[in-house]
């Protein structure tokens, strides 16, 4: 299953790309929303192979999940791959220069089932796609809102 969206963002892309990849930032957003997050590889720089371990609770159950940060291109792309509960997701970001202050955003996830279970769960999500849709829709807006008016620190 698919999902995907674009906003403008007025910023310039060197901006937003920054924003993207201030991993300590977000990772520290996950923790102030009750996650364990566990940096897994020694790299010293941002690149593909960079990846996290994390933990959180979801539904009443406890939820483990791997990432790894496989596509990197600055500051036009980057492509994050997930692994939880049997299921897999590829997250793409592509940023394009509109112009000097003036970014669009791209974003696109395809979530995959491994398992059985998985796929079951998937299957109910395609129920409800439309609202899927829109919910990520209106997130992704939200979040270049957020961008726009100066609100990284929500991430």
């Amino acid at each position: 299953m698919k999902f995907s969206t674009r906003e403008d963002i007025g910023l310039s892309i060197e901006e937003v790309f920054s924003v993207l990849t201030d991993f300590d930032r977000l990772q520290r957003a996950a923790m102030r929303r009750g996650a364990v997050v566990t940096r897994v590889d020694t790299l010293a720089a941002p690149g593909p192979g960079m990846a996290w371990a994390a933990q959180f609770t979801f539904r009443g159950k406890p939820r483990w999940v791997h990432t790894e940060l496989t596509g990197f291109r600055p500051p036009e792309t980057l492509v994050v791959q997930s692994t939880i509960s049997g299921l897999t997701s590829v997250g793409t970001v592509d940023l394009v220069q509109l112009s000097p202050a003036q970014t669009r955003i791209a974003v696109a996830v395809d979530l995959r089932p491994q398992t059985v279970p998985a796929r079951l769960f998937l299957q109910t999500l395609r129920m409800a796609k439309g609202r899927m849709s829109d919910r990520f829709t209106s997130g992704v807006a939200r979040f270049a809102r957020d961008l726009e008016a100066g609100r990284f620190h929500d991430l």
